[in-house]
């Protein structure tokens, strides 16, 4: 969700390649497909001419150092620095929450995210820790985003702002409000309604449910 949601919105046109969770085992269509893009056999990865970069993180610095005009990265140099450090925390932390609460846009699961604050204290520390960074950043850089401006934090923290709404964790007023532009921009609205349009359930991917939550499936 990262790079597409930072292509996206900052308009920098891309040939999307979507390929099948048909499963991560050796010789799915899946692997057999990705492990011809990239070393890793994970996605994203980004193509552009004979090179690939993979990891999201790799890949918002190649397109920052590609469309300087764009700005994606602020343009203060100790912003610029924070910024960094606060996409490489979310890139190697937040593994309670993340681990816990799966992304799911299409489903709404306020009751399953009841039971995960009242159990999981590891959960509630690393929301604590978001709502304290955010606070933080939006009081200092006056909003509405990050840092003031759309930048590669904004499409760094997308997934999470997806998980606060979905499992509708409790959070101030202040972080609902930033979740909610996160979930308006353009470029995230675009992947909510893509990805609520691809109608397909795979129970190996959702265990904690077991159909799709749209009736019409």
């Amino acid at each position: 969700m990262r790079p597409w949601v930072l292509l996206r919105q900052a308009g920098i046109p891309f040939e999307e390649l979507m390929v099948r969770f048909d499963s991560f085992e050796a010789g799915s269509h899946f692997k057999n497909t990705v492990d011809a893009l990239t070393p890793t056999g994970k996605v994203p990865v980004l193509i552009d001419g004979d090179l690939a970069v993979w990891d999201t993180l790799a890949i918002a610095e190649y397109v920052a150092e590609q469309f300087p005009d764009k700005q994606l990265w602020p343009l203060e140099k100790a912003a610029r620095a924070r910024a960094r450090s606060i996409c490489a925390e979310m890139h190697a932390g937040f593994t309670h929450l993340r681990g816990n609460c799966p992304m799911n846009i299409e489903a709404s699961l306020a009751d399953t995210g009841a039971l995960i604050w009242r159990d999981k204290p590891a959960v509630r520390a690393d929301v604590a820790r978001l709502v304290a960074m955010w606070q933080e950043l939006l009081i200092e850089h006056g909003g509405p985003l990050l840092f003031g401006d759309f930048s590669v934090a904004d499409a760094y923290f997308a997934p999470i702002c997806m998980r606060l709404k979905t499992y509708a964790l409790p959070v101030p007023p202040a972080i609902a409000g930033y979740v909610a532009r996160v979930c308006a921009l353009p470029g995230v609205k675009a992947w909510m309604d893509e990805a609520r349009a691809e109608k397909d359930f795979r129970d190996f991917e959702e265990p904690y449910r077991l159909t799709s939550s749209d009736p019409r499936r």
